[in-house]
């Protein structure tokens, strides 16, 4: 049995390579990384400068650890009376507010928006008894999406809102959306965005029912990637638990951006929403030459034009649609993630 969840573990890892968020190195001794807590936030406040790629800007977190996205956290900032409500973003799997949104936020910025990002679900990564480094989206999503409504909490107190939007990219949108429709605070969100979002999960290019076909199999994925990874996958308790009685709640306005190429959720159609008060944009339906997958995603100029429109139709767009090549970043995406 050990050689064989050897065999499935370096299968997984090559889809876990293409997967929610800054995948781990595929090596033969994978790095102990202890479960979050239900604490572990961190509201990073060096801000830093505005990136255009994500291979750029995750270099840029590695060297200057703690980095906010450039036009976030100012806890001194008055929302406009164009954009009343502040803009709350989540990030993905196993990395941080900085190297997801430091596109997005200065877009956002620029638009006239409070806009805020924290770090969430942390823990420790070890390698041979000793500290390598804090990663973040590691942690059980119940646990991060408590984290999450502390953070909304702070930020309401801070700028006197009454509600914020919230932007979730991959398990940032699963984490979003539990504390909307599971612990209030649909009374606390007005729009619920999900970029990329697991709605129904992935089957990781059909390793999931494989890895589930495996005694302890489902325990392997926890302990080599993460808890969060384990609660990502289609069919999880988590997510069942999410969807259960309906993926929505009245009095919320829900939107999906996701694409048919995406490198994680598949079947793509696991993206979208499936009962009242939801908006699902597939990224091709607008523009067809635009492969843009799962990681591009929040640096791709259209996807952040389709965001700022969903926030505010009157927003003037700054992109066109051109083509993107299908696969573009991905090699990439391994190299920074194997660096």
């Amino acid at each position: 049995m050990a050689g064989v969840k050897r065999s499935v573990g370096l299968t997984f890892s090559v889809a876990v390579a293409l997967l929610i968020g800054a995948p781990p190195a595929i090596s033969a001794a994978a790095p102990t990384l202890p479960s979050a807590s239900a604490d572990a936030m961190d509201v990073p406040l060096d801000i830093g400068p505005g990136q255009a790629t994500r291979s750029v800007a995750t270099a840029y977190a590695h060297a200057h650890p703690g980095s906010a996205p450039a036009g976030s956290n100012d806890f001194a900032c008055e929302p406009s009376a164009t954009h009343l409500r502040p803009v709350v973003l989540a990030h993905g799997t196993d990395t941080e507010a900085y190297a997801d949104w430091a596109a997005l936020s200065p877009a956002l910025a620029a638009d006239g928006y409070c806009v805020f990002a924290l770090n969430y679900g942390g823990a420790i990564e070890e390698e041979d008894g000793d500290v390598a480094h804090e990663t973040y989206g590691v942690g059980d999503i119940v646990g991060s999406a408590t984290a999450f409504g502390s953070f909304v909490d702070q930020v309401l107190t801070a700028t006197g809102a009454d509600k914020v939007d919230v932007i979730g990219y991959s398990q940032g949108a699963t984490v979003t959306r539990y504390y909307v429709n599971k612990m209030g605070g649909d009374a606390y969100v007005d729009h619920w965005v999900g970029l990329a979002s697991p709605t129904y999960g992935g089957v990781m290019f059909g390793l999931v029912p494989i890895v589930r076909a495996i005694p302890g199999g489902e325990d392997f994925v926890e302990d080599v990637f993460s808890r969060a990874v384990r609660e990502q996958m289609q069919g999880s308790d988590t997510l069942n638990a999410l969807n259960d009685g309906g993926d929505t709640v009245p009095g919320v306005r829900y939107t999906t951006i996701g694409s048919t190429v995406d490198e994680m959720i598949q079947p793509s159609s696991n993206i979208a929403l499936r009962d009242a008060g939801a908006e699902n944009i597939v990224l091709q339906d607008l523009c067809p030459s635009n492969l843009t997958g799962h990681f591009r995603m929040p640096y791709d100029p259209y996807v952040i034009d389709v965001i700022r429109t969903v926030l505010d139709p009157d927003a003037e767009r700054h992109a066109s649609c051109s083509a993107v090549p299908l696969g573009t970043d991905i090699p990439q995406v391994v190299i920074d993630a194997n660096s």
